[in-house]
């Protein structure tokens, strides 16, 4: 982490339970080579004393809007000059619904009005209320004006109960704040992203779908943003934020994905086929939804199914190409199965994982794959997906410039 040697870093905290693991992200900061002033608010003080990170940090802790202490009475001004990245957490609810709608009520809020300097945020709530369509809408609002939302992450909740809203891990807060200083490797280059699934219609109301959640292709998409590449994402239908920056265009079936792919490959550098796009599709939609015979018990029914375009392969086949990357989710032979689709396609890379386990692949925020190319095997430990897509995408960096 050492972008952040000699940055200046103002640490917010909320008043949540998650203000525990604030302290040691003070430490990790600082371990880092960071300058740290801590900015709590009142709720904050509930869970945990000033004086704890008045030691940690070895400078005295902002609570107040105003005071006389500070230059001209203006705590929020000299803060907000004075940083080079200004990170919450964790941040709560409430903190999101305040920072959407722009509210100036406590030192806080009015220092992320006054800083020119990149906020980011580290969400932890429980996870009713981070699911809740005002909280979700609140962070797309955030996300929108450039804001990074660092997790959360799913888990057991100190309230006992279980999903997602647990702050993100001190030690992964602060690789993500020290990567906000990383350098543009993508700078100037236009990635195409496909994810998430495909759903192909049966009748109005019945589809053929897989379950791919969307989310790899959305890390990918995150990490590519931030390594400066001019990203567009075209997604299956899923319930996801769409990150800052990226052009996200929404698709439902395997032809709609394939008719979008074709419209924004032109000029493209990378592009990364990380959907799970449908092989089959029925040969024909029924008008209306088809109706059993409530009289007939044997009653059956026969879908004839027909190949869905194969958008890696054509993409594989433009002249010029792009550098073109697939993902084989497999069962099975995970190896085996990932080299011939990595032959047979003409792809640059192929990342295997194995969906058989469940607790990592499809619906899970943690992941475990191995890259091939023509001449390497690269295994990646499970990690968050985030996580690996920064890998990923340095990786591809690393191929693009051999």
């Amino acid at each position: 982490m050492h972008q952040l040697q000699s940055k200046k870093i103002v640490l917010g905290i909320t008043g949540g339970i998650a203000a525990y693991k604030s302290a040691e992200l003070v430490r990790r900061l600082r371990d880092a080579g960071a300058e740290v002033r801590v900015v709590m608010s009142k709720g904050a003080q509930a869970f945990i004393t000033p004086l704890t990170f008045q030691a940690l940090s070895s400078h005295p802790v902002h609570t107040e809007l105003l005071t006389p202490e500070a230059e001209a009475g203006m705590n929020h001004i000299e803060l907000a000059r004075w940083a080079d990245l200004v990170i919450i957490a964790p941040a709560t609810a409430n903190c999101l619904s305040s920072l959407a709608q722009g509210r100036a009520d406590d030192l806080l809020s009015t220092l992320c009005l006054a800083t020119q300097a990149p906020l980011c945020i580290a969400p932890a709530m429980n996870q009713q209320m981070w699911q809740h369509a005002a909280t979700q809408h609140n962070l797309q609002c955030l996300i929108d004006r450039g804001v990074r939302c660092f997790g959360p992450a799913q888990g057991f909740q100190a309230c006992g109960e279980v999903g997602p809203g647990r702050m993100l891990e001190a030690a992964e807060i602060a690789q993500l704040c020290a990567e906000q200083f990383s350098i543009k490797t993508l700078t100037g280059r236009h990635v195409v992203i496909t994810a998430g699934p495909t759903q192909e219609a049966i009748d109005p109301v019945r589809y053929i779908s897989n379950h791919s959640s969307g989310k790899m292709g959305f890390a990918l998409a995150q990490a590519a943003v931030d390594a400066g590449a001019d990203v567009t994402l075209i997604s299956g239908p899923v319930q996801l934020t769409t990150p800052a920056g990226v052009k996200r265009i929404d698709v439902d079936s395997a032809n709609a994905m394939h008719q979008a792919v074709q419209e924004h490959i032109v000029n493209t550098a990378i592009f990364i086929g990380c959907a799970a796009v449908a092989d089959y599709r029925p040969k024909q939609i029924a008008s209306q939804k088809l109706k059993k015979d409530p009289t007939n018990v044997e009653q059956t029914m026969t879908l004839t199914l027909v190949r869905n375009p194969d958008i890696i392969t054509n993409v594989a086949n433009m002249q010029p190409k792009p550098f073109v990357v697939g993902f084989a989710a497999e069962t099975e032979a995970l190896e085996q199965h990932a080299k011939d689709k990595l032959a047979r396609k003409k792809l640059d890379m192929i990342i295997a994982n194995d969906v058989s386990q469940s607790n990592i692949g499809f619906n899970s925020d943690q992941n475990a794959v191995t890259v091939f190319t023509s001449t390497e095997r690269i295994s990646l430990e499970q990690n968050t997906k985030f996580a690996l897509a920064k890998q990923l995408i340095s990786l591809i960096h690393k191929q693009l410039s051999s």
